[in-house]
Formats: C-alpha cells, sequence, structure tokens
C-alpha cells in the first residue's frame, strides 16, 4: 500500500495504527478506535482517504452504540427483508418521503424514529400490522410485495388477497368451484361483470373484455392460466382463499357460479357466442380468425340492461331464467 508523504515528497509504503480516540458529536463525548496511516521510511503521518471514511464510520457506530441508534446496515436489513422501498417505509411511518433516504445515506436518526425502525426490524408482527393499518399509503404493487414477503418472514402461507379486482372474481370463482376451467373461467368473468352492472349500478372490474374466437377474453386472465390449458385450474387452493370483494361483489359471483358455473367450458363459449355484444364485436370476422377487438362495456350495459327488461329480473337469482334460455338456444 502506497500514499503520497508530503515529508518525503513520493509515494511511500505505509503502516496503519490504531489509537483511541475522544470526539464530542452532538454533545456527546464518545471514544472510538481511529487508524492512522504512516510512512513506513519518516514515520510522518499520511492522509489515506479510506481510513478517513472508516474512522468517520467508526465514529458513527460508537455514537449510534453509545445512544442505542439504529446503524445503517440495520436499516438496508429491515429494507430488504420487508421487501419495501425507502419512500413507502417512510410513508408507512408518517414520516417525510426522502427521510428514510437520508438516514440510509448516513444522517442520524433522533431516538424517536430510531426506536421506531428498530421496532419494526425486530417485530415482523409490528410491521405487519403497521403495513395493513397504513395500506393506503403505499401502492398495491409495493403492499402486495411487502405483504408477502413479512408473512414468509413470520412463517405463513396466506398472501395478500389480489393485486386487481379481476384476480379478487377469479379467485372467489375458483375458491368456489369443485372444478373450473381457464376456458369456463373467462366466461363466468364474462356474466358477473355484466349483471353486476344490471343489477348494481357499476362494472365489477376496469378490465375490458375482447371477442376471441372461443368467445369474450380478459387477456390477462388468459396468460395468468394459460399452462393448464384445457385442463381444471389445480393450483394450490389455498392461494385462492385471498380476495377483496364487497358483498354485493360476492352476491352477484354466487348467482353466476350458480346459473352458469353448472355447464362445461364449451357450452358456456357457445353460450357467449350466442350473445349480442360478442357477435356485434366480431363482425366482419370468420369463425376461426383471431381477433383483439374489444367488446365495448356501454353494448355489454345495453344488451344485458334488455335482457333484465325481458326476464323481469326483480332479484339476482332470476339469472338462471336467462342462463336457461340460453342453454335452451344453444341446443338447437
Amino acid at each position: 500500500m502506497k500514499a503520497f508523504c508530503e515529508e518525503c515528497r513520493e509515494y511511500m509504503d505505509y503502516q496503519i495504527d490504531e489509537i483511541e480516540r475522544e470526539k464530542e458529536i452532538k454533545g456527546k463525548r464518545i471514544n472510538f478506535k481511529e487508524k492512522i496511516a504512516h510512512c513506513s521510511e519518516c514515520r510522518n503521518e499520511i492522509f489515506v482517504s479510506d481510513l478517513r471514511d472508516q474512522n468517520l464510520a467508526a465514529m458513527d457506530r460508537a455514537f449510534r452504540a453509545e445512544e442505542g441508534l439504529i446503524t445503517v446496515p440495520e436499516i438496508v436489513d429491515l429494507l430488504e427483508k420487508y421487501d419495501i422501498g425507502k419512500r413507502p417505509m417512510s410513508l408507512l411511518l408518517g414520516w417525510g418521503e426522502t427521510t428514510l433516504t437520508r438516514f440510509v445515506n448516513g444522517d442520524i436518526p433522533s431516538k424517536t424514529y430510531s426506536d421506531q425502525l428498530k421496532r419494526m426490524n425486530e417485530s415482523p408482527e409490528s410491521f405487519l400490522e403497521l403495513l395493513v393499518t397504513n395500506n393506503d399509503k403505499v401502492t398495491e404493487t409495493a403492499f402486495k410485495k411487502s405483504f408477502d414477503a413479512t408473512n414468509m418472514l413470520i412463517g405463513k402461507v396466506e398472501t395478500y388477497f389480489a393485486e386487481t379486482k379481476i384476480d379478487s372474481a377469479c379467485n372467489y370463482i375458483i375458491s368456489r368451484s369443485i372444478e373450473i376451467t381457464p376456458l369456463a373461467l373467462q366466461k363466468l368473468l364474462y356474466f358477473a361483470q355484466a349483471f353486476h352492472k344490471v343489477f348494481v349500478g357499476n362494472f365489477m372490474f376496469s378490465e375490458d373484455c375482447e371477442a376471441w374466437v372461443h368467445g369474450p377474453v380478459y387477456r390477462d386472465i388468459y396468460f395468468k392460466y394459460k399452462d393448464h390449458g384445457y385442463n381444471p385450474i389445480d393450483d394450490n387452493q389455498k392461494q385462492f382463499e385471498c380476495f377483496d370483494l364487497s358483498d354485493s361483489e360476492k352476491e352477484v359471483i354466487d348467482a353466476i357460479i350458480n346459473c352458469f358455473g353448472c355447464y362445461s367450458g364449451k357450452i358456456l363459449e357457445n353460450m357467449t357466442h350466442a350473445t349480442t355484444p360478442w357477435k356485434e364485436t366480431r363482425v366482419g370476422l370468420t369463425d376461426e380468425e383471431a381477433s383483439n377487438r374489444i367488446i365495448r362495456k356501454d353494448i355489454i350495459e345495453k344488451y344485458f340492461n334488455q335482457v333484465y327488461d325481458k326476464f323481469k329480473m326483480l332479484a339476482i337469482a332470476d339469472i338462471k331464467d336467462y342462463s336457461e334460455d340460453l342453454f335452451e338456444k344453444i341446443r338447437h
């Protein structure tokens, strides 16, 4: 190792000695071991930037140890094990957006802030409670990642309910079906979306479906379950028990499962082929021609309002009259 010696006027080998040093930081006298470089030839003290950084870090550690403050590595470990960023963590704690960034970059936190972080670091249960209580302060993606990581630490197998409303609807349908294929799932989503608009007044989820050859399809859901092909979705059922649905949403989906869930995916495909929204969207296309045309929500709303009126539906259970009529139509 060499560094410039001002006494020898050239780069010289040096030796490192450690001495006890006392410094005052924020009004506190702290002791730490300082590393000093000496020229091997003349024993003059030599400035080495790496040693300066090490000494600053040693002072920082000594001060934090004396005051019982959390260290930077401990903060970094906290963020990594809970899989959460500096900004989201700051927001969960009710701090300014850049507060934790400053602490990670070396700023010394107050005792109050430090104790909060220490408590979170030592207790995944406490962090999980904080996360769930303040979930509205972070993005859904950030929440899900951290929720799952924290539950893994605690030893729970549960995961966050669902990333989106349509994922929740899928989980609910799958968890309440004896067996269901991806094809059937798509059609039940289509009917659930339509009848939720009819009975509740709004669409259950924001995603649009497309008029594919085999009926209405929600593209993201197709790719999520496409590996199952025409086979039932047989993943670990535990994961489908997590969903975020209102009572009215569950009531509509339950009715759809009761009225349409008894039919196979192929029959459900033919049923949707008989509905105006799918047929109108595919005008000009051959039966086997691929399409990514969106089935517009206003067309879905118009058609199913007509269905509502035609079958004089007074309750959600009256959907059964429509499903039976649709089944009879495709049989002939």
